[in-house]
């Protein structure tokens, strides 16, 4: 499975109980959830393991774009975490990700 092919839609982004409006609002995100997750991805790709923060830098997503995208795309498998740990922008301990998935 290339990149290009994200996101199973099994990642629920809304409730059964949820109103229209916030059901329509989480159909309109997973077409955004799959872009963040190519570009998490290449990037992993491309310049090697990384923390979330630095992952964010590189592609240009915010901090908090990059951690939804992280356990989703552990979970499909595309990364996985090293068990190390690399300094945030704010100097603290965060986990790293590497791709993980076979060519």
């Amino acid at each position: 499975m290339q990149p290009d092919q994200f996101f199973n839609d099994d990642h629920p982004r809304s409730r059964s109980n949820d109103p229209l409006t916030s059901i329509e609002a989480a159909e309109l995100a997973t077409e955004l959830a799959k872009k963040h997750g190519q570009a998490i991805v290449a990037c992993l790709k491309k310049r090697g393991a990384m923390g979330k923060d630095s992952i964010a830098e590189k592609t240009g997503l915010e901090s908090n774009q990059v951690a939804r995208r992280l356990h989703e795309l552990e979970l499909e498998g595309y990364i996985a975490l090293t068990g190390r740990t690399v300094k945030s922008k704010s100097n603290r301990n965060e986990r790293e990700w590497a791709f993980n998935y076979p060519e």
